[in-house]
């Protein structure tokens, strides 16, 4: 172990009390090597793989060198994606924290170009981005480079392998003589090496192995699962899981909330760590986790860059990382300490790629992981309610309570055991030890899918397109493929069900009663007609009486609850047919489902309507 700290490297004051309020300890080898060479001006050929720490080995002596007053770039870093690109800036971000008047810009393809030439003209010290859309900006003259100090090539064999080597030569050529260069790749083809070179000279060389050492002691595995399904495979998990402490990764800040918020709700000790919060409050919740106050805290790439806490048995990639080089950071807070560690990873199946790059770079499979089934989750609640009735029954005075129900049986002539299934029933409501669980597809990647993904991709996107104009064309009623169990009318008759999806759920506040509401009010069915609601965080399902005439379906597409247009479509997933049923809608019924034409109202689109003013909203 090496005994160097960050402040002994010559890092500026402020970048220093930065990284300290970060967590960070000791420098990485490829940090403790690089930064001394970055900080007296020598170009720098480093030679690094994936999770050796090189951002920080580069931003950390850039940013000790800025020029507070020069608003013009300073500082450019070429990165092979923009969501590398946006890690990278993120990463700037957080080192200048204490930097008055920093401004870090990303810009990258597929973004709005305005706000990056807005950016660009308010200033900026550091501009991250890919090469294409540094070219851009230089051809629309909009992008500076004539006093760029330093500019930092990132994963420039990656950048080689997508074709744009070419790119990054003209923007090097357009750099000034002076101007400080550094080069990190995972290897050095030759093309790598011309251009190293060519633009960087003499450089100082910095070659760093990666050691697998933390990555072998963590049992790694990845879960296919349809991403909004995540949240319930999470909590099965969670509930079968032995683990001790737990960090649970998303990509954005505004996910830490959301999903701590969620686990709280279904009872588990969680808390969001992400860039936002206060350093007070950043430091609170790592010691709540250290002390055991705390079980999982759901943090980003960047808020969780140095924690260190030796209980962290498992972590969770919620999100699969942007990059190769995050995940083996996410995977390595866990295995502390030589303890052993593990690591599930959520993939949906149009991530199947980002797998096996994962795979590649780690240079070990991740194998597949079974979801547990209704019986274990119910059993480990199980097994937990009764350690927890007999610590109560161990820990603590009950003579009372036990005076109370032998009372309350005497009374009642009820017995002893019955009254005790009674209070155990009451008490796991909130908790049901028998749950009733969302059934999740795990589609597993073949062997076919992890040698070539081109045909299933092709596939899948085929797939999604069709199901997406199944939603959004209500030029006709769809016809379902099945039915659901009937429900009787009042003269004893069959109504044959169908099972919609609409695209309101938790996340949008939304109830069953809001629902049943809505749709009683507006196509004119007796409630008693509305089914089976199921409410899940992105959409619902309602079932529905067959024969639905083709505009009342246009009309209800159209029809809002809580602000949100129902954009009712047939559930695909549970559909199927059954003939057993009768139609709903043949001859008189003195109720009949469906009466007639669809109700107008102002949350419809069906009927032309005077303009009103709405209040402001997030959505």
């Amino acid at each position: 172990m090496s005994s160097v700290d960050f402040a002994s490297l010559g890092i500026s004051a402020p970048v220093l009390k930065a990284v300290q309020q970060l967590g960070y300890e000791q420098p990485s080898p490829v940090q403790e090597a690089s930064i001394p060479i970055l900080l007296e001006g020598k170009n720098l050929l480093g030679t690094a793989q994936t999770g050796t720490g090189k951002t920080a080995a580069f931003a950390l002596p850039f940013l000790s060198k800025l020029d507070e007053k020069q608003k013009t770039p300073q500082v450019l870093v070429l990165t092979p994606t923009r969501e590398l690109a946006i890690q990278v800036a993120e990463a700037f971000q957080s080192y200048a924290k204490h930097i008055k008047g920093f401004h870090v810009l990303p810009i990258y393809g597929g973004a709005d170009i305005g706000g990056q030439l807005r950016g660009l003209k308010r200033g900026a010290q550091v501009v991250v981005g890919t090469p294409g859309r540094m070219l851009d900006h230089l051809r629309r003259r909009s992008l500076d480079l004539s006093q760029i100090k330093g500019l930092i090539l990132d994963e420039a064999d990656e950048m080689l392998r997508m074709g744009f080597i070419d790119d990054v030569e003209t923007i090097l050529a357009k750099t000034p003589p002076e101007c400080q260069r550094t080069l990190f790749s995972a290897t050095m083809p030759p093309a790598i090496k011309r251009v190293a070179d060519k633009y960087l000279g003499d450089a100082e060389v910095v070659s760093i192995e990666n050691k697998t050492k933390t990555v072998e002691r963590i049992a790694q595995s990845h879960l296919m699962v349809k991403g909004h399904q995540k949240m319930d495979a999470l909590t099965r998990i969670l509930d079968v899981e032995q683990f001790d402490g737990m960090i649970i990764f998303v990509r954005t800040k505004s996910s830490t909330l959301e999903i701590a918020e969620k686990l709280e709700a279904r009872g588990f000790s969680s808390a969001a760590l992400n860039g936002d919060l206060t350093q007070t409050v950043r430091e609170r919740t790592i010691n709540r986790l250290k002390k055991g106050q705390l079980d999982i805290v759901v943090a980003t790439d960047v808020a969780a860059r140095g924690l260190d806490v030796e209980r962290i048995s498992h972590v969770i990639n919620y999100d699969v990382p942007y990059d190769n080089e995050s995940y083996v950071h996410r995977i390595g807070r866990t295995g502390r300490a030589g303890r052993e560690g593990k690591a599930i990873m959520f993939v949906t199946q149009k991530e199947t790629r980002m797998l096996r790059s994962i795979e590649k770079s780690t240079r070990q499979p991740i194998s597949s992981f079974n979801l547990p089934s209704n019986e274990e989750v119910s059993g480990q609640r199980v097994e937990q309610f009764k350690e927890q009735l007999v610590g109560m029954c161990k820990s603590t005075k009950l003579d009372k309570f036990h005076s109370l129900v032998k009372e309350v049986a005497a009374e009642h002539d009820i017995d002893m055991t019955l009254l005790a299934a009674a209070l155990a029933f009451e008490a796991q409501k909130e908790r049901p030890l028998f749950p009733k669980m969302v059934a999740i597809d795990t589609p597993r990647a073949s062997n076919k899918d992890r040698s070539n993904d081109r045909k299933p991709r092709e596939r899948n996107e085929r797939n999604d397109r069709s199901d997406r104009s199944e939603r959004q064309r209500p030029d006709r009623a769809p016809k379902a493929a099945r039915d659901k169990a009937p429900m009787t009318d009042n003269e004893g008759n069959d109504v044959a069900m169908i099972t919609y999806r609409i695209e309101v759920g938790r996340n949008d506040d939304v109830s069953p009663k809001n629902i049943v509401g809505a749709i009683a009010n507006e196509a004119q069915i007796d409630a008693q007609f509305i089914g089976h609601i199921k409410l899940h965080d992105n959409h619902s399902t309602v079932d529905l009486p067959e024969g639905m005439p083709k505009e009342l379906f246009d009309h209800l597409y159209k029809v809002r609850v809580c602000q949100k247009p129902l954009k009712i479509s047939v559930d695909n997933g549970t559909a199927g047919e059954q003939r057993d049923a009768k139609p709903a809608f043949k001859g008189k019924r003195d109720k009949p489902a469906f009466k007639g034409k669809p109700k107008a109202h102002r949350g419809s689109d069906s009927e032309p309507r005077k303009p009103r003013k709405r209040p402001a909203t997030d959505r």
